[in-house]
């Protein structure tokens, strides 16, 4: 076995390899991908199978004059072997170590911080024009997955390119899969007669059955290779490009990594925006990647002699509680819908869709029409639409939130998951924004379960509210009880302990942080009342009234942005409310973007842990350990 990629220290040192080398470079990355992310987990069978591709893009351009702009960045991890970051890869998507997407903090090689779908093209035209205004002669590739042409983004800047731009060439890496499978119209585009084999063999037979005419078949063979061009322009991918100013080369095989050089190397210097169309395989090099492309796209820790997945920890996950739950209600209620964009196996909601595959529908990477669809289904409110979207992507659907379903006053639920710190996966998918901009909506209901049993009896009751409801809640293990699933009360909060020197507010799953907030602060002879809001909004009013009645010190807990979330609601209605005695500390996320690691990595970082949180207490609220001793010496 040759060691190639050890010598790689940037782009330079590929260009001085031989030609020859670059298959056995390719196995070697793919390898390595294998080996840590069998160990840290994370986007494997996209990274597989761009391996050929980004070898070939840097070996023909330089980067990063050159500007690689890869759209979500989930598939950069060969680029980034290849740009100087072997040494650290070990350590990809652990805390200090290196991101899983593309960031600008990294290396000069990453332009932008990407993490969600559809921005590369906009961007490369972005940059496209920066470039002409100034002077500059650089090439610029926006880097696109197949599933790009589902975002409403990408098909804005198609509509926006000029037909005069030079040096821009769109690469288009077509595995026909997303995170799931692709769906809609858009993705048959990719795979027309033209490329179809039993089409290209039905041509062939006619020009050869044309060409034994006697005395004519010359003729009307080459006559009929008209025609049949022509029928290939009616059926094929490129002239729907053609129709956006960018010339059409392909699609040819990505894995190819001679033809790739021989290609990129002829389009180097088009006068011609271009878009290069390239069929890869998602997870090649991996059997089980291969065959199994959807639980291999973002992937737990597995052994890569098997390609099994290492054990899951016993507890169901809150999502997982989620899947079951909606899927037993629409077992019982025909008139439940659920839609999400492109996340229905990250979403659980796999076994919805096997069983009632006309009530659970995958829109593809549109968050907007996702959520403006289920406003439209859920009009005349006689079915009960579930909009089951991850936190950070409802981020993109701002709009249709406020335009077509709060003002509409319409009774759509918002399954919002990874509903907190989204831990690996860093800053672009931290669900820690949602409650800001949801409650800024009139007509919002935003409620939060601590366990899994309390999300299902939110989901059980949230259409008996009749107004737009989002439950949000994190990807992590929880406990499920077989309790009874009894109906919630609209902004009922819950008290969980009593206590006498401190009120600790704690919403969801940071309700276990209370407790054991409450164990430590015993230690120190104070008592802590712990309650759950349950729901942000509406609070309950009369609950925290009686409660800032006989509690001065209040402490809230969330997995939120202060700025906008638990703590800036509580402290507007002690404020509202002119309870001026009443002294407030917040514990949640700094106004700052947090980066990638563990979760428990993370919420010590910013001090959310038990004892920093008892630390800073003790701190701010020192009378209270005086009044406690004091009771103790009486």
């Amino acid at each position: 076995m040759t060691d190639l990629l050890s010598q790689i220290s940037g782009p330079d040192s590929l260009k001085a390899l031989d030609a020859g080398q670059l298959p056995l470079l390719a196995q070697e990355i793919r390898q390595k991908i294998i080996d840590v992310l069998a160990i840290n987990g994370g986007h494997l069978a996209s990274n597989l199978g761009i391996v050929e591709l980004t070898i070939a893009l840097h070996r023909v351009f330089h980067s990063p004059d050159d500007k690689f702009i890869f759209d979500v960045s989930h598939q950069s991890y060969p680029h980034k072997l290849l740009t100087g970051r072997q040494r650290e890869f070990e350590r990809i998507r652990q805390f200090k170590g290196l991101c899983g997407f593309c960031n600008p903090k990294e290396s000069p090689h990453d332009h932008f911080y990407a993490g969600h779908a559809g921005t590369a093209f906009s961007l490369g035209l972005g940059v496209a024009k920066n470039r002409d205004m100034t002077g500059r002669k650089e090439h610029i590739l926006p880097i696109l997955g197949d599933a790009s042409l589902t975002c409403g983004l990408t098909l804005e800047a198609l509509n926006n390119v000029p037909k005069d731009l030079s040096r821009f060439i769109i690469v288009l890496n077509d595995n026909k899969m997303s995170i799931s499978n692709n769906v809609g119209a858009m993705t048959h585009i990719l795979s027309r007669f033209l490329n179809n084999p039993t089409s290209n063999k039905l041509y062939q037979e006619i020009e050869n059955l044309l060409s034994k005419v006697p005395g004519y078949g010359t003729t009307l063979a080459k006559q009929s290779s008209r025609a049949i061009e022509s029928l290939k322009n009616l059926v094929s991918t490129a002239p729907f490009f053609e129709q956006f100013n960018l010339a059409y080369v392909g699609p040819i095989d990505g894995h190819d990594i001679d033809k790739l050089i021989a290609v990129l190397s002829a389009l180097k210097d088009t006068t011609q925006p271009v878009l290069l169309h390239v069929i890869t395989v998602k997870g090649k090099g991996m059997e089980s990647a291969t065959q199994n492309p959807i639980p291999y796209h973002g992937c737990k820790p597995f052994d890569k002699v098997t390609g099994k997945f290492l054990p899951s920890p016993t507890k169901p996950t809150f999502p997982q509680i989620f899947g079951r739950h909606l899927l037993k209600m629409a077992e019982t209620d025909p008139s439940i819908v659920a839609v999400t964009p492109a996340m229905p196996a990250g979403s659980c909601l796999d076994a919805f869709m096997d069983k009632f595959p006309e009530r659970c529908l995958d829109v593809g990477i549109a968050e907007g029409h996702a959520v403006t669809f289920c406003g439209g289904i859920a009009y005349g409110k006689k079915m009960k639409v579930v909009c089951s979207i991850y936190a950070t992507f409802l981020q993109r659907a701002l709009d249709n939130l406020f335009h077509d379903v709060c003002l509409q006053e319409l009774p759509v639920v918002f399954a919002i998951d990874r509903g907190g710190i989204s831990g690996p996966d860093g800053s672009t998918h931290h669900g820690i924004y949602d409650i800001s901009f949801l409650n800024a909506m009139p007509n919002m209901i935003i409620c939060q379960p601590r366990n899994g049993h309390v999300l299902k009896e939110l989901l059980s009751s949230a259409f008996d509210w009749g107004r737009p409801v989002a439950i949000r809640y994190p990807n992590k293990a929880t406990e499920e009880t077989d309790l009874p699933v009894h109906k919630r009360e609209l902004g009922q909060a819950e008290v969980l302990a009593e206590g006498k020197h401190l009120a600790l507010v704690a919403l969801g799953h940071m309700c276990e942080t209370a407790f054991a907030v409450r164990d430590l602060l015993r230690e120190e002879g104070i008592e802590a009342t712990i309650i759950d809001p349950v729901f942000v909004k509406p609070l309950d009013s009369e609950l925290f009234c009686n409660l800032l009645h006989t509690h001065t010190h209040v402490a809230t807990i969330e997995e939120h942005a202060q700025s906008g979330g638990l703590a800036s609601i509580f402290n507007s209605f002690v404020i509202r409310n002119k309870f001026q005695h009443v002294h407030v500390l917040n514990f949640g996320i700094p106004d700052t973007f947090l980066e990638q690691g563990t979760n428990q990595e993370l919420l010590a970082e910013i001090g959310l842990s038990p004892q920093a949180i008892v630390e800073q207490i003790l701190q701010e609220f020192s009378s209270l350990k005086e009044t406690s001793t004091e009771m103790v010496t009486l």
